[in-house]
């Protein structure tokens, strides 16, 4: 099949890669390229990047509903557009283009989690199962009929970086299979019940503040689902501190919720809403990400401090 990817983050890429494998890739459409860093350097998308090691032709509109940019893929005139997190609504003269539509490639179990943050939703709510879901893109926010899914348990430590790259594989798999379904004109179309919808918005930094009123799971939860980014944190004598990893631990206190209660050699108790949870891997402001076993080897940590404060 002739085929016009378009994706722009690492999530992107091992799908882009298997279809250079299985078919024609006659373009790659990404986000411009953006300045990072203190240096300000400019810097390619990873999809673009993996387009430029093949030496693919890469398009990267301002707009995808731009009429030159529209006018440029009828042009190309592909047998499918793939898109992947590519992070632009793409308009109806786009959707129209190809001969087997547009097949958006989406990391959750349709109808739930709808949006841009399918992956760090299903660990921040504690989900015990996810997945990826292939379906026909339409005017609605991932509101098109689904084709295929695959969906795999979750680990009970699992993080939104963990979940993201096993779920990117995952993607490009059943993106193979979907094509090849419709080649042989076999694919299903399941429409999507709306009444089980749920939305999964972008996350912000703000949302890794830690409210310690809340139950030590939601807490751990938290702490896993904004890990790596934009990352779960509190304050340890007045200074941010980040917390990478914590255990719930049952506790029965009356405690304030925040107040550290125990002190291990290995772990920081701190009292929650409902029990109580154990800090295992924090990080200063600063300083680097560390065990709490070696943080307590130099650094000072009494019970009854208060975190957040």
């Amino acid at each position: 099949m002739k085929v016009i990817f378009m994706g722009t983050p690492e999530f992107a890429v091992p799908t882009l890669e298997k279809l250079i494998e299985h078919h024609e890739v006659i373009a790659v459409v990404s986000q411009p390229d953006k300045q990072k860093g203190r240096g300000k350097k400019v810097l390619m998308t990873p999809v673009k990047e993996k387009a430029v090691e093949h030496g693919l032709l890469v398009l990267q509109p301002e707009r995808a509903r731009d009429e030159e940019f529209t006018a440029k893929l009828q042009e190309l005139n592909p047998d499918v557009i793939v898109v992947v997190a590519y992070g632009q609504i793409l308009p109806e003269s786009i959707l129209n283009i190809p001969k087997y539509g547009c097949i958006n490639v989406h990391g959750s179990l349709l109808p739930k989690y709808r949006g841009a943050g399918p992956i760090q939703w299903a660990v921040l709510n504690g989900e015990k199962e996810t997945g990826i879901t292939t379906m026909y893109m339409g005017k609605g926010l991932d509101t098109g009929d689904m084709i295929d899914k695959v969906s795999m348990e979750l680990d009970p430590k699992e993080t939104a970086g963990s979940l993201h790259d096993k779920l990117m594989h995952q993607g490009a798999q059943l993106l193979i299979e979907t094509l090849e379904k419709l080649e042989n004109y076999t694919a299903v179309r399941t429409k999507q019940n709306d009444q089980e919808s749920s939305y999964a918005p972008m996350l912000t930094k703000e949302m890794g503040q830690i409210d310690f009123t809340k139950s030590a799971k939601e807490i751990e939860c938290l702490i896993r689902g904004l890990n790596p980014w934009p990352s779960a944190y509190t304050k340890l004598n007045g200074k941010v501190m980040k917390v990478w990893d914590a255990d719930v631990k049952m506790w029965t206190g009356d405690e304030k919720p925040g107040t550290i209660v125990d002190i291990t050699k290995k772990s920081i108790v701190v009292a929650a809403g409902e029990n109580a949870l154990e800090l295992k891997e924090i990080q200063l402001a600063g300083k680097k990400r560390m065990q709490v076993q070696a943080f307590l080897l130099g650094y000072g940590v009494s019970v009854g401090t208060v975190l957040g404060e």
